[in-house]
């Protein structure tokens, strides 16, 4: 049995690189587990997008988190940057929703009327001004400003550096497979045997949550949903804004290439990039962009990203298992809750404080 800690993440994406971080700089010990390399999986594979008017249309509970994340992300990127000396690509530049008929333009104009300042309906001449390279045929857009997007690659890598710097340990190539409690103490075992110590175990294992012994309800409420991802040098007129379409997004960074996304697969555990995929996405960002034509093909990428029945996160203590607490059921949010996950975690570990937030996010809720 190897060293204890005070707290074991299961999970080396952004969502347990961010908890990692957070706890080690409060002083917790902390030993970061992770099946493959850090930030292999689903974080690998998004374009970073900080966009809570448009994912949360519904104006429901998820939208209201999202919002409370953004409002941190400022903060939370410049703490990542200063503790681990890493650079970051971060832009708030906004993004346009694009209304490609009347009837979009129609909803997206009302959708506007309620949103006070942090939407404003833009005519399609207007739109077309911001970024020349959207076609004629477009009927305007919504404007949000405080939206943007962040590097997801180099933040986790600035992340998981501030973690080791504040003592953070690192354990790679390791595939936690169960957690039981021992005594005074939980012991996390890997595949090969080796086991740990630690008085709280972190489950941020995204689409991988549900693999871990014993299973909670919520763990098993999480499935994979492959999203798949461009990465375009860009000859076209600069774009400006995060560009949200009917079938795409597309996300402009300062180097002069973009990322495009993002299918949505329910193909279970198969990351592998598809044919069907990269013309999907070539067709929706063409149609989007016609001068997306004359684009360089650079990559393509697949990310399986962890949902949930309710499309809610998973964020809260177990009900099984004393001192675990699940951080996992992002979705396509999980860059954009990282600093709020991260902040109510290590409340809930080190204070025991209760985020409101948890009433909604309780692994509870799945019988």
């Amino acid at each position: 049995m190897r060293g204890g800690a005070d707290v074991i993440v299961v999970g080396g994406g952004i969502i347990g690189c961010a908890i990692a971080r957070e706890l080690a700089s409060r002083g917790a010990r902390v030993r970061i587990f992770e099946a493959r390399t850090v930030g292999a999986g689903a974080t690998r594979a998004s374009a970073g997008i900080l966009a809570p008017y448009i994912e949360g249309h519904n104006r429901g509970p998820l939208f209201d988190l999202t919002l409370r994340s953004l409002a941190m992300y400022d903060d939370f990127v410049a703490r990542a940057t200063e503790e681990s000396a890493v650079d970051v690509e971060y832009r708030r530049c906004g993004s346009l929703e694009i209304a490609a008929d009347d009837a979009a333009a129609d909803a997206f104009r009302r959708a506007s009327e309620t949103g006070g300042s942090e939407l404003q309906w833009l005519s399609a001449g207007d739109t077309r001004r911001l970024e020349p390279a959207l076609p004629d045929s477009i009927r305007g857009a919504v404007l949000a400003p405080a939206h943007g997007y962040v590097a997801v690659s180099s933040l986790t890598e600035a992340l998981v550096w501030a973690a080791l710097r504040h003592g953070a340990e690192l354990e790679t190539g390791r595939h936690v497979r169960t957690i039981r409690r021992e005594a005074d103490a939980l012991e996390v075992a890997a595949d090969d045997g080796a086991t740990w110590t630690a008085q709280h175990v972190v489950i941020a294992s995204g689409s991988w949550s549900g693999q871990l012994e014993p299973l909670d309800p919520a763990a098993r409420a999480v499935r994979p949903v492959r999203g798949q991802l461009l990465h375009l040098a860009w000859r076209g007129h600069p774009l400006s804004h995060v560009i949200w379409g009917k079938d795409c997004y597309v996300v402009p960074w300062r180097d002069g290439t973009v990322l495009v996304g993002a299918t949505v697969e329910d193909v279970g555990f198969d990351e592998r990039t598809t044919a069907a995929g990269v013309r999907d996405l070539l067709d929706a960002v063409c149609e989007l962009l016609p001068e997306a034509w004359g684009a360089t093909f650079l990559d393509a990428r697949a990310g399986l990203r962890p949902a949930t029945p309710d499309s809610l996160p998973i964020i809260g203590p177990s009900s099984s298992l004393d001192g675990v607490v699940y951080a996992t059921g992002h979705y396509r949010n999980g860059v954009l809750l990282a600093p709020l996950t991260s902040a109510i975690v290590a409340d809930l570990i080190l204070d025991g404080r209760q985020d409101p937030a948890l009433v909604l996010t309780t692994p509870d809720r799945f019988p």
